[in-house]
C-alpha cells in the first residue's frame, strides 16, 4: 500500500517545480545522501522483524509514531506562525505602495515565487542522481535475491548481507564528500553555499540507516521519519514531502521484495491495496495543492503528515495490542524468534 501511494506521488511530483526556486520539487542531492543508507537499513530492519516478537514491534511503533507526529505537529504550528507573519508583511507592503485592498500574494518562502510550476519529466529529472539511486537499488535487490538461494545463516548468506554495506556507503559517501567540499549544496533551502561538518554528514547518514531499520521492522518505507527530519533541516514543506516520498519509493519497494522472498507477502491483498493507494495518492496530491493555493498555507502539508502518523499509531497500535491480548489469553510464545530456523 505504501509503495503504491509513494509511486503515484512520485510520478505526480516528477513534473512539479520548487515553490520559489527554479529547481525540481524533489531535492535529488538530499535523496542521494539519505536513500542508499535508507535501503541498507531496510534490509537490516527486515531481519529484525523476523527475530523480534510482535509485541516488541507494536510497542516500538506506538512510541515512534506518537513522538514523530507530536514533533511534526509543533513544527506545523511554527511554520503556520511564520506564514502568518509573512502574509501580514505582504499586506503592509501593499498598503504602503497604495495597493490598498488588493489580494495578498502568498509566498511559501522568502523570494519571488516560481512561475513555472510544472514542466516535462524529461526536463525536470536529474538523470545522473536518479541513475545512481537506481543502481544502488538494483545492486542491493540483486544481493537480496541471491541471498534467497543460499542456506539461511550460511557463510554465503552473511557475505551477501555484508556486501550491501559498501554499496550503500559508497553512494552516500559520494554525495557527502561533494557537500563537504562545497561542490554540491542543498539548493532547495534557498542557500547557494553551506558549511557542512563531517559529524553532521555522519549523523544524517546514520539517521538514514535508522529510518530504514524502522521502516523494514515495521513494514513501512522510512518516509515517516525522513519527512520531519527534512523539515528540521530547513527544507520547505513541499520539497520535504516530495523528497521523502521519493526516497520512500525505493525503500518501500525493497521491503515488498524482501517480504515476498520471506513468504510473508499476501499477493492478492497487496495488489488490491496498491490500486487503492495509487488512486488515493493522486487524488490527495491534487486536492492538497489546490488547498495550498487557495488558503496560502504550505504548513497544511506538515499538519497532514502529523495527522497521518498519529492515525497510523492509533490504528496499527490498536491491531497490535489486540493480537498481544489474544496471545496472552491463549498463552502463546511471545519471545524472540531464531533467524536461522525461520
Amino acid at each position: 500500500m505504501i509503495m503504491g501511494a509513494a509511486g503515484a506521488t512520485v510520478y505526480y511530483n516528477l513534473k512539479q517545480r520548487h515553490p520559489t526556486l527554479d529547481l525540481p520539487v524533489i531535492d535529488y542531492d538530499l535523496a542521494l545522501l539519505f536513500q542508499p543508507m535508507l535501503v541498507l537499513g531496510i534490509s537490516i530492519g527486515v531481519v529484525f522483524n523476523v527475530i523480534f516478537a510482535d509485541w516488541m514491534v507494536t510497542v516500538l511503533l506506538i512510541i515512534l509514531f506518537l513522538g514523530t507526529s507530536t514533533k511534526a505537529f509543533f513544527k506545523g504550528i511554527e511554520t503556520w506562525k511564520k506564514e502568518t507573519i509573512m502574509k501580514k508583511e505582504a499586506a503592509q507592503q501593499l498598503e504602503s505602495s497604495g495597493a490598498g485592498d488588493g489580494d495578498v500574494e502568498y509566498r511559501p518562502l522568502p523570494g519571488e515565487p516560481n512561475k513555472r510550476t510544472e514542466v516535462s519529466i524529461i526536463e525536470n529529472v536529474r538523470w545522473k542522481e536518479l541513475g545512481i539511486l537506481s543502481a544502488v537499488w538494483v545492486a542491493i535487490l540483486a544481493l537480496e535475491i541471491s541471498k534467497n538461494y543460499t542456506t539461511t545463516c550460511s557463510a554465503a548468506y552473511w557475505v551477501l548481507n555484508l556486501l550491501q554495506v559498501p554499496v550503500a556507503v559508497c553512494a552516500s559517501s559520494y554525495e557527502a564528500v561533494k557537500l563537504y567540499k562545497g561542490k554540491r549544496v542543498l539548493a532547495s533551502r534557498g542557500e547557494m553555499e553551506a558549511n557542512w561538518k563531517i559529524h553532521q554528514l555522519v549523523l544524517y547518514c546514520s539517521v538514514g540507516i535508522l529510518a530504514g531499520v524502522v521502516g523494514g521492522l515495521l513494514g513501512l518505507g522510512g518516509g515517516f521519519i525522513l519527512g520531519p527530519l527534512f523539515l528540521e533541516l530547513g527544507i520547505p514543506p513541499q520539497v520535504s514531502s516530495a523528497t521523502a516520498t521519493f526516497a520512500m519509493t525505493f525503500s518501500s519497494s525493497m521491503s515488498v521484495v524482501e517480504y515476498y522472498l520471506l513468504k510473508r507477502f499476501p499477493v492478492p491483498y497487496a495488489l488490491y491495496f496498491i490500486a487503492v493507494a495509487l488512486v488515493s495518492a493522486l487524488a490527495g496530491q491534487y486536492v492538497v495543492r489546490k488547498l495550498i493555493a487557495i488558503l496560502g498555507r504550505a504548513s497544511l502539508i506538515i499538519f497532514i503528515l502529523a495527522f497521518t502518523i498519529f492515525v497510523s499509531a492509533i490504528s496499527l497500535g490498536g491491531v497490535g495490542i489486540s493480537d498481544m491480548i489474544y496471545k496472552i489469553e491463549h498463552k502463546e510464545y511471545m519471545g524472540f524468534e531464531s533467524l536461522c530456523s525461520s
